[in-house]
């Protein structure tokens, strides 16, 4: 399929969805830079402050932004990246949406919604099988390492041999970040062997309310080997941090992917891994050090996840606080034995963004 066959609506800001979507042009720009692609992208705004991209590409997207009015047709099918209550809307007659979905209740409106696309795509088998289980059927796109803002720097961030653990994502119940790090510092806090940074910052709320949210975790003792990081605006920065740790935890009780553990592995940086949900279509026992789920807890947080609504209700993954600690100890081991993690650079080869691209455009209708 050429690329003038078909529009894109899609997210081009700093967060997960805008970092996908950036990755998906790069890929097609790389492939033709002449052919121009309709582009709406959402709230009409293009934003690619967080990273560093090159005039010629920029120019390439206004383009299709600009000019998107005057050459999509409805006819050709439309490739949309969102959220599943927006995952309706279409410049085209034909709709296929890449969606993210984390838990494993579909309600009828999400149901409905994918009844009504073309085609949805999920990132995992996970999410494909748990809306199969109500009738539902799917693609699933594996994503891509995003090597246009991430790789391994030879650079060295201490003076001493701490081991860095890193915690990442948005603040929020659902990656089950206050009993990660209530766990970690019982068996790790105040050890100069061992360090925990934190770039959990959530945008939805104020930076005081996310530095109350850590106080909470924290709890009332001081730990000075914990570090809360804070939001971090630029790619280049982010970059540093993944390099700065040497294992990261993936421990959230529902993911669709897990971008920020997955480029840390890519880098070669050991893992702690919940297997469960999106982490398992790239986190295996090679890569990573995998922790079983221990059951399932309600998914309501009063912000993103509220009972009773549309959307977004069900359950997230729980572990065991031991089995956490257990696989904490375990990634202490391979750092020592070796500080890179060969088996994780392998990702960077296993999932391109032109394979991404390639089962995006293998799927339009």
């Amino acid at each position: 399929m050429s690329c003038k066959d078909f529009s894109l609506n899609l997210p081009l800001n700093t967060v997960s969805f805008g970092q996908v979507s950036t990755l998906i042009l790069r890929e097609l720009y790389k492939r033709d830079s002449n052919k121009v692609l309709p582009i709406f992208p959402m709230g009409g705004t293009i934003d690619f402050s967080s990273q560093e991209v090159n005039q010629e590409f920029m120019e390439w997207v206004t383009r299709g932004v600009d000019q998107s009015h005057a050459i999509h047709s409805s006819q050709n099918p439309c490739f949309k990246l969102w959220h599943l209550n927006g995952g309706l809307e279409s410049p085209s007659r034909s709709l296929n949406l890449l969606t993210f979905y984390e838990l494993d209740e579909p309600t009828k409106h999400e149901i409905n919604v994918v009844k009504n696309c073309d085609k949805v795509l999920f990132t995992n088998k996970y999410t494909q099988k748990v809306f199969e289980s109500s009738g539902v059927k799917s693609n699933v796109v594996p994503l891509a390492f995003d090597n246009y803002n991430f790789s391994k720097l030879d650079k060295r961030f201490f003076d001493d041999d701490r081991i860095v653990f890193n915690l990442c994502g948005k603040f929020e119940k659902r990656k089950n970040h206050k009993k990660i790090i209530s766990s970690w510092v019982k068996k790790f806090g105040n050890n100069r062997k061992y360090f925990l940074q934190c770039a959990i910052f959530n945008p939805f709320i104020s930076e005081e309310q996310n530095k109350q949210l850590f106080a909470e975790a924290v709890g009332s003792t001081h730990y000075f080997n914990v570090q809360f990081l804070g939001s971090m605006k630029e790619n280049k920065l982010y970059n540093d941090f993944l390099n700065s740790g040497n294992i990261v935890i993936g421990m959230s009780g529902g993911e669709g992917w897990g971008l920020p553990e997955f480029q840390s592995v890519g880098i070669g940086k050991y893992a702690v891994i919940m297997n469960a949900t999106g982490y398992q279509e790239w986190a295996n026992a090679d890569n990573s050090v995998l922790v079983e789920p221990a059951g399932k807890i309600d998914s309501s947080d009063g912000m993103f996840f509220k009972k009773g609504t549309p959307f977004n209700q069900g359950r997230i993954y729980d572990f065991n606080e031991d089995d956490f600690i257990s696989g904490c100890e375990e990634a202490i081991k391979k750092v020592e034995k070796n500080i890179i993690n060969q088996e994780g650079v392998k990702l960077q080869e296993k999932f391109t963004a032109s394979k991404m691209v390639d089962s995006i455009l293998g799927v339009l209708t």
